[in-house]
């Protein structure tokens, strides 16, 4: 088994597609033509976006969409990077809230977090070991 895809689920799936891309520089696999589904470009695990609506079609009991909590939900998709405190800069320009500042951690690794207008929580890392 392996770990295919990370779907997110939001309110509007070209908007995050678009700020995804403005600010992490990540580029759109495609949009589906309904615009209740979309992918990334992330190498081997693919990182998707899917409407509110599909989440209630799924999830008919109910769930918690990460747009409507005050706080982050605890998830976190990790985007890692040997320019932390860039990529935070660029990710706050684009419209992100600073969750916590890069920092050095004790293990090597430069982290950050960052919220996503859609209420996606970001890590932003260097590799580990650099």
């Amino acid at each position: 088994m392996k770990l295919g895809y990370t779907i997110v689920y939001v309110p509007d799936v070209a908007q995050s597609l678009s700020f995804f891309e403005r600010a992490f520089g990540l580029s759109r696999r495609f949009l589906h033509e309904a615009g209740d589904y979309g992918e990334l470009d992330t190498g081997d695990t693919t990182l998707a976006f899917a409407s509110l609506a599909l989440a209630q079609m799924n999830f008919p009991a109910g769930f918690v969409a990460a747009s409507a909590s005050a706080r982050p939900l605890g998830f976190e998709l990790a985007l890692v990077t040997p320019h932390v405190a860039e990529a935070h800069a660029k990710a706050l320009a684009a419209g992100a809230t600073e969750l916590n500042p890069p920092e050095a951690k004790p293990w090597g690794q430069t982290v950050s977090h960052v919220r996503c207008p859609d209420g996606t929580l970001v890590e932003l890392c260097s590799p580990i070991g650099g």
